[in-house]
């Protein structure tokens, strides 16, 4: 059985939300796509209030994708910002799972750039930038996870995330060691039904 670790990415193997940055990235660097921003800026007002739901929200928030150059775009994003990656993923004792609600589209060119070696995540029409599912988050990160890898072949030892709440779901899998990373750094507890419930 071959083991694995299992990791969330935005704020947890780098230091902020890379869809997110991408987004702004993109706005300013092709302005011909920022009158688009005004109406990403309030639908991310109505998710954060919780009167649509996040995935509602990413069925615009990457509405300028048919706008730019996508390939350009995330190879310049990541030529830039692949230096974020804290050192310590790269030095992973284990083979590493990432699991993120952030879109395919993006994370799938920095899982080349640095070699992990799964990665299930949110997603998206590369060409609309629409999302297609749901959205990787939360419980839907253990689901996805059983959907696409094979019980029988795969134990997960340790999970690491920045947020304890959204992803107590993911935290449950570990066998071993839960890590809670708090501005780069790897803060260990092990996980509990307790903590499940408390949290």
């Amino acid at each position: 059985m071959k083991q694995i670790d299992i990791y969330d990415f935005d704020k947890t193997i780098i230091p902020y939300d890379s869809g997110t940055k991408f987004a702004f990235y993109c706005l300013t660097r092709y302005p011909w796509c920022f009158p688009i921003a005004p109406i990403v800026g309030i639908f991310a007002l109505l998710g954060i209030t919780g009167v649509i739901s996040w995935k509602a929200f990413k069925k615009i928030c990457f509405s300028f994708m048919p706008f730019i150059p996508r390939r350009k775009a995330i190879k310049g994003f990541w030529d830039r910002h692949e230096k974020d990656i804290y050192p310590w993923f790269k030095e992973r004792p284990r083979e590493a799972l990432v699991i993120s609600a952030s879109p395919d589209f993006l994370l799938e060119e920095i899982q080349k750039r640095i070699g992990f070696e799964g990665l299930i995540c949110t997603r998206h029409n590369p060409k609309t930038g629409a999302i297609i599912g749901e959205n990787c988050a939360r419980q839907e990160k253990v689901n996805r996870f059983y959907e696409e890898i094979e019980q029988s072949e795969y134990r997960v030892i340790d999970v690491y995330s920045d947020s304890l709440k959204n992803d107590r779901p993911i935290f449950s899998l570990a066998t071993n060691k839960c890590y809670h990373i708090v501005d780069g750094k790897r803060n260990e507890f092990i996980y509990s039904q307790r903590f499940s419930e408390d949290s």
